[in-house]
């Protein structure tokens, strides 16, 4: 049986016009990562999502390669990344490839001045230190040292600190990231054998 999960005020029907109550549309958006073949979430706002106050300047996250076809072996110490205000700014790849890369932060401050989307991959964050609320068009969800927050490709979020000192370990995919056969049953929910 498939799983739903309904938060606030929702029509009786999908894809129909539903209504404030005084009279105006909701605006209705569907969330996928797959087009409309994949898992999906019907959202409903009470602004266009497609309405944008300001586009700000861009940060180029892209990573530089510094080795190209490595064979030699590197020690690679996380914990000196020097810890950076902004979580963007913070963030630095040390392993990059066609699949996936492998970016290290140190973020000092919550993100307040905007919002971010990574639109081309599913990002796997795993919090080393620190804790706090990441902030999402599908609510908040709050974290702490040991979590993993998986973030879809295209989810617009915020991260919100409640600590100063934070260490995150971020695995940015180009595929998507799915918790592993063996532990779903045929609908896609958790076995009680997984692991999490």
């Amino acid at each position: 049986m498939p799983f739903y999960q309904k938060q606030g005020q929702f029509p009786h029907k999908r894809h129909t016009q539903f209504r404030k109550e005084n009279g105006e549309l909701y605006h209705e958006e569907l969330f996928g990562t797959i087009g409309f073949d994949g898992m999906s979430s019907l959202l409903y706002h009470n602004h266009p999502p497609t309405m944008v106050k300001e586009v700000g300047e861009s940060i180029d996250i892209a990573p530089k390669i510094a080795v190209e076809k490595n064979m030699k072996a590197y020690r690679l110490k996380g914990f000196d990344v020097k810890p950076t205000e902004d979580y963007l700014e913070s963030r630095v790849p040390v392993l990059t490839n066609k699949d996936c890369t492998i970016t290290l932060a140190a973020p000092t401050a919550s993100m307040t001045d905007y919002f971010y989307k990574n639109a081309q991959n599913d990002e796997v964050v795993f919090v080393h230190e620190g804790s706090g609320t990441l902030k999402t068009q599908f609510g908040e969800l709050a974290f702490s040292e040991g979590d993993y927050l998986v973030i879809p490709r295209g989810m617009i979020q915020q991260f919100h600190f409640t600590t100063s000192a934070n260490r995150f370990f971020i695995i940015e995919s180009s595929h998507p990231v799915y918790s592993p056969k063996r532990y779903r049953n045929w609908f896609g929910q958790l076995l009680e054998h997984s692991p999490y």
